[in-house]
């Protein structure tokens, strides 16, 4: 994805702040950690059949991916305080909606605004039922097509601040 059509992102200070930490820390102390492992698995001969080689280049393929979806993420993002709920679906409100005759809460965003710490469900803005959902208010009905190809009800019950 280039820069031009990355989606915009919304991020509380509090998620930026702990993503930007975890970037510093995968681009300096991990980056070295996983070299020298690299380095101290290469020297102990063939490559072929040295698993803690092959271990340690699959954790740098790791580590190095997380960077990219990270420096790709805090690059777009808007930072600030969550919306204010003001019985509109926005992006970065907590949603309570019945989804097929079943009720759930869910916080529209990025999964990367909650953290380890938070049991809530998250669903991406681009996400077909958030799409839906969207700029509708408490009591709104309507319904969105599931990847499956199912025509699924929505209902909206409640719109909260997101808290964290």
């Amino acid at each position: 994805m280039s820069d031009a059509t990355a989606p915009t992102t919304w991020l509380t200070q509090e998620s930026f702040d702990r993503l930007s930490a975890e970037l510093a820390e995968l681009e300096g102390p991990a980056r070295l950690d996983i070299a020298k492992k690299i380095e101290a698995a290469r020297e102990e001969g063939d490559l072929k059949e040295n698993g803690g080689y092959h271990a340690a280049k699959d954790q740098q393929g790791q580590i190095e991916a997380r960077i990219r979806q990270l420096t790709q993420l805090l690059r777009h993002a808007v930072v600030g305080e969550p919306p204010a709920a003001s019985g509109v679906v926005e992006i970065g409100t907590v949603v309570t909606a019945k989804i097929a005759g079943s009720e759930t809460r869910f916080l529209i965003g990025n999964r990367e605004i909650q953290g380890d710490a938070s049991d809530i469900d998250v669903y991406p803005a681009t996400s077909a039922l958030a799409e839906a959902i969207l700029g509708l208010e408490i009591g709104a009905t309507t319904s969105y097509t599931a990847p499956s190809g199912k025509e699924i009800a929505v209902e909206v019950v409640a719109v909260e601040t997101y808290t964290g």
